[in-house]
């Protein structure tokens, strides 16, 4: 069959939708189509699409939802495509769907794109699934709590949105993707706790880096586990060589850990195996093998190594947190030295020796730059920005992430609003130390039309960036 074919019923719709054609529309697999409308919706609405190269109309597909915050359906497809050609998944990525919505807002729109795909393509509707990357696996762990309809979520470096509001009557499958250095892997290690006690049906897979090789490997892990869970209950057909291959590619996986020394991410691995394949094959062996790890001195040092800087972590986020918010409310400049203090402590744990410490470190750098992000999200949305509030917070980014060059600019924009030339231009000059040379950003920060023109600035200009747009008494 060709990879073209035309729908003459139901993708008319969307084709009368593009065009005055009385045609159908034809639409490649194995392409990721942008933009396609939500036909018969009263509200303006579009989707990203990907059909898998072996799709044909007679068979029922599972749906895989990937969600954007940003509305960029396609760029959210992109990294699923590979898993989702070879696995058979239909894909679709809503374009509306925006981190400055409503929640109820964003849900509305994403079951306006699922009911619009039930009516259009033949989905398997006890095989819908959600997944997302950071702030888009946020909400996509979110939309199986409102929409039974969905059966289970991937959620990529992202935790449980809310766990309060999950509901033992209403289980779904949860699947996390996580990397060791990610902020947000404690607090996974937690969720996976209280899914355990709800009884959710759930796996968190941990990898030690996830690169762009890793993370496609663990998405096809994550998918595939939606496929064995599928079968073992009945979802859908049940098929041994894929059972086995999979358990013998899990094995692999495990065997590398194993290769590594990475005893207590071998021990998780396990466990996850174990879990999904105990009604489809059987794994004495491997409930054997996981029990021999245990008893080892190398899995019992790094599952002590393990809850000590976790402790340690916890102790310091609650620091972080209260010391920020005591800072914002009360415009605490004076405590950017304290704050300087702890980064330069956390760098300290990144450039250690101790493995375990050098991952929280970088989960720690990672927890400072959210919560710092989030406050000014928080001020921003204020119908009254606070921008006393909101240059203090720019002062911490430049200090929580160094080379960003973007938070200094801001912090100089806010300042020279506010006529505090001195803090702009120190803050310029500290960009320009560390290497900042866009001379046309430089001309181009908003309000600071005052400030360009001033001897000052462009003596700053001249003398890291060779000359100066304007003349000033002090080039003469």
């Amino acid at each position: 069959m060709s990879k073209t074919f035309t729908l003459l019923t139901t993708l008319s719709l969307i084709f009368l939708s593009f065009s005055t054609y009385s045609q159908g529309l034809r639409i490649k697999k194995g392409t990721i189509i942008d933009s396609l409308a939500v036909v018969g919706d009263s509200i303006p609405e579009t989707f990203s699409l990907y059909l898998p190269n072996k799709f044909e109309l007679n068979k029922k597909w599972p749906l895989l939802m990937v969600f954007d915050m940003e509305g960029r359906g396609k760029d959210g497809i992109s990294k699923f495509v590979g898993v989702a050609d070879s696995l058979g998944y239909v894909v679709a990525a809503p374009n509306s769907i925006r981190d400055s919505v409503p929640i109820s807002e964003n849900m509305q729109r994403t079951k306006r794109v699922v009911d619009y795909l039930l009516e259009l393509l033949p989905v398997n509707k006890s095989r819908i699934y959600t997944a997302g990357f950071e702030s888009g696996g946020r909400f996509a762990n979110l939309v199986p709590i409102f929409f039974r309809e969905i059966v289970g979520t991937v959620s990529i470096n992202a935790a449980i949105a809310n766990t309060e509001l999950l509901n033992a009557k209403n289980p779904f499958h949860f699947i996390g993707v996580v990397d060791k250095t990610n902020f947000n892997y404690p607090t996974i290690l937690r969720d996976e706790k209280v899914l355990n006690g709800l009884k959710f049906p759930n796996h968190i897979l941990v990898g030690d880096s996830l690169s762009n090789n890793t993370t496609g490997k663990r998405l096809a892990q994550a998918l595939s586990y939606f496929e064995l869970l599928a079968m073992a209950r009945g979802n859908t057909v049940k098929d041994s060589g894929f059972i086995e291959a999979f358990y013998q590619s899990d094995l692999g996986h495990i065997k590398e850990l194993l290769d590594k020394n990475e005893f207590f991410l071998a021990n998780r691995a396990m466990a996850e195996t174990q879990n999904i394949f105990r009604t489809l094959r059987d794994t004495d062996s491997l409930r054997e093998m996981k029990k021999n790890l245990k008893r080892t001195k190398g899995f019992r040092i790094q599952k002590r190594e393990l809850e000590t800087t976790l402790f340690k972590e916890t102790l310091l986020r609650e620091d972080f947190a209260y010391y920020l918010e005591e800072d914002v409310l009360t415009y605490n400049f004076n405590n950017l030295g304290w704050w300087n203090f702890q980064m330069e402590r956390i760098n300290k744990f990144i450039n250690g020796s101790n493995a375990a410490e050098r991952k929280m470190g970088y989960r720690l750098v990672g927890y400072v730059n959210a919560l710092v992000e989030d406050n000014i999200y928080l001020v921003k949305s204020q119908k009254i920005v606070d921008e006393e509030a909101l240059v203090l917070l720019f002062m911490l980014k430049t200090i929580a992430e160094p080379n960003n060059f973007d938070n200094y600019l801001k912090v100089a924009s806010i300042a020279s609003k506010n006529e505090d030339f001195g803090t702009a231009l120190f803050y310029l000059e500290e960009a320009l130390k560390k290497g900042f040379n866009s001379k046309e950003q430089l001309y181009n920060i908003p309000n600071t039309a005052l400030l360009r023109i001033t001897p000052e600035f462009n003596a700053l200009v001249k003398k890291y960036l060779d000359n100066a747009r304007y003349k000033t008494t002090i080039d003469e």
